[in-house]
């Protein structure tokens, strides 16, 4: 990264140019080589060897931008998903801009610094918010845009607690032995495809004998997984109470190393997710979760989260995060309570509840004092008022036994993808084994064209399951017991678990990311920029020629409040742009050359004018000084 970015100074470069070129290659590297799965105490060391200037004492829990544009002063604290990359493309411009974090300071879990961003010495930016300019010394900003909501609330001792070397060794040794994880559900896999395979037969018949212990292998694999995280995560768990603690001390350590190992379950065991397993999964791990919740990739410290009777949680929902400050950890419960909603990304954080049939929509927080069957969206959050759709409650919260079993057989074919993808890791390894054999420098010459060539069927088979499966959408709704929403999880998980890892994943921003979107359906015009393949329903997605679709964005088309499934069309114009972390919900249309900034939010069935400039969570008109 150094190399590829020597020279490289704040300022606004063509897209697609020599610098953005540079650019995303380093930043590719950065994912390839492992460096973004770093966390803990290696965070520190790795900013400074990117060229990051940072104090002592910083408690940094977010990646560091590449570019080494970082400067964080002594104390300061950088909670979870904080987004520091100090760059963006900005239509056909890359925006690029030093961060920079004052002494003391707090920036809150996911919030975004854009380039250029300052953020004073013992100043608070609150969770979810979006910094665009300066944040003066001592004040307590939040919101996206972020705003002045008066001086910062310091809630931690006065005594900064006495930081040991030991703690921030243990720390780094906790990440080490997260990623080896992995070793043991190996190790049983290898020993039960062992027994398939005749130890003195030749290529093909070995293939074929792993071929058919793939099942069970592929079952130790995920059970031994499985287990082991029960087994740590209820652990850790004993001990954890709410309150405040050193950050370098055993509590903290906990629950910083619990947060890991569940954030690593929504990877490694995605299929468990959003279906009738995943309450019993939760509890297993300790969480308190109702009868008849639905929860999709929740990440939460379990022993301190309740989920009530009929809750839904959607998709990267956040729950009872810890907090930072001053070399202190806050800790605290958090519940949605029966028959509440909280949407994709939203957050709750320590102390807080959903009530009790309430509502906090996509991208947004829950307010402090929320009141039951009250709905909130944005950051901060807003009243908002909506009424409850009534609906056939034997299709959304009183199934008939025989809808559960009919969703439980399609819910146990999301084995399939994995098998599939076990399978094509068999094939692959017995192709490069077959070239190694003729000549290993011929193999070492083909093996790129072999793993893209595993790629692209790891893409054709999911597409095809996609078509198969769901065929075209369109704006209809349905039901959530209903084959055709089971189906389309099911569709999903061969994208997570086939296509993303085996080549999806590796190739954002490029034709090749294009040409994937273009198979399920998409409309996606020439010279698109799309970093995200998160666009759930492609069909109802149409990206018009030259559009920038930055990290993290994601092309909202459904929605799920009330236990129905609506979905609808989102519309890009021709050269718009949505920034980082940016979500647009269903129904609505960004005009031609129209930009929407960084984590900003695009409300149900807006339209958005050609050639105006807008950021927010809601959006609202971006008064900037160009």
């Amino acid at each position: 990264a150094r190399l590829l970015l020597r020279g490289l100074r704040p300022g606004s470069y063509p897209r697609g140019g020599a610098v953005h070129l540079r650019l995303w290659t380093a930043e590719r590297l950065a994912e390839l080589s492992g460096a973004t799965a770093l966390s803990g105490a290696w965070l520190v060391p790795y900013a400074r060897a990117l060229g990051a200037k940072i104090a002592r004492e910083v408690d940094l829990h977010s990646l560091p931008p590449v570019t080494g544009m970082l400067k964080l002063g002594r104390g300061c604290a950088v909670e979870a998903e904080v987004d520091l990359c100090g760059y963006w493309l900005d239509g056909d411009r890359l925006e690029v801009g030093q961060v920079k974090v004052g002494a003391d300071a707090v920036v809150g879990t996911r919030s975004t610094l854009l380039p250029g961003a300052r953020v004073g010495k013992r100043a608070q930016v609150l969770p979810g918010s979006s910094v665009t300019g300066q944040v003066p010394t001592g004040q307590r900003w939040g919101g996206a845009p972020a705003v002045k909501l008066g001086r910062a609330e310091w809630s931690w001792p006065k005594e900064p607690p006495v930081r040991r070397p030991a703690w921030a060794a243990l720390y780094g040794a906790g990440d080490a032995v997260l990623a080896l994880l992995p070793v043991a559900p190996a190790v049983a896999a290898l020993a039960v495809l062992s027994r398939f395979v005749d130890q003195g037969a030749g290529l093909g018949p070995a293939l074929g004998g792993a071929l058919l212990g793939l099942l069970p292998a592929t079952l130790a694999y995920g059970a031994v997984y499985a287990a082991q995280l029960v087994a740590l995560v209820r652990l850790l768990s004993l001990g954890l109470v709410p309150g405040v603690h050193p950050l370098q001390g055993r509590v903290s350590w906990q629950a910083w190393t619990v947060t890991q190992l569940m954030d690593r379950a929504r990877e490694v065991l995605f299929p468990l997710y959003a279906g009738l397993v995943t309450p019993l999964w939760l509890r297993a791990l300790g969480m308190r979760v109702g009868r008849g919740a639905e929860v999709s990739t929740v990440l939460a410290l379990p022993s301190l989260t309740t989920v009530g009777d009929g809750a839904f949680l959607a998709d990267d929902t956040l729950i009872a995060p810890y907090e930072l400050g001053g070399g202190w950890m806050r800790l605290g419960e958090a519940k949605v309570g029966d028959r509440a909603f909280l949407g994709n990304s939203g957050m709750t954080a320590p102390g807080r509840s959903v009530p009790k049939r309430g509502l906090v929509g996509v991208l947004s927080a829950t307010p402090a004092k929320a009141k039951k069957g009250g709905s909130y969206l944005g950051m901060p959050p807003m009243r908002l008022p909506r009424a409850v759709d009534e609906a056939d409650q034997s299709l959304t919260y009183e199934p008939p036994t025989r809808l559960l079993w009919a969703r439980g057989l399609v819910e146990l074919a999301r084995l399939v993808p994995v098998l599939a993808s076990g399978a094509l890791g068999l094939l692959t390894a017995a192709t490069l084994s077959w070239l190694a054999a003729g000549s290993p420098v011929l193999a070492a010459l083909l093996s790129g064209l072999v793993l893209l060539a595993a790629g692209a069927l790891a893409c054709l088979v999911a597409v095809a399951a996609k078509w198969l499966l769901v065929g075209r959408f369109r704006a209809v709704e349905h039901p959530l017991w209903s084959g055709f929403v089971w189906r389309n999880e099911l569709a999903d998980t061969f994208v997570e678990m086939l296509a993303v890892p085996w080549l999806v994943g590796a190739v954002p921003g490029t034709p090749v990311l294009n040409l994937w979107l273009r198979s399920l359906g998409a409309h996606v015009g020439h010279g698109v920029w799309c970093e995200s393949y998160w666009l759930p329903e492609a069909d109802l997605v149409t990206l018009g020629d030259g559009v920038t679709v930055n990290r993290g964005c994601v092309v909202q088309t459904h929605l799920f409040h009330d236990r129905i499934m609506r979905m609808d069309t989102v519309v890009l114009r021709e050269g718009a742009t949505l920034g980082p972390g940016g979500i647009v919900l269903p129904g609505s249309t960004v005009g031609a050359r129209s930009t929407l900034g960084p984590a900003s939010l695009v409300m149900r069935a807006e339209s958005v004018p050609a050639d105006t400039r807008w950021l927010g969570n809601p959006i609202e008109a971006w008064q900037t000084t160009s």
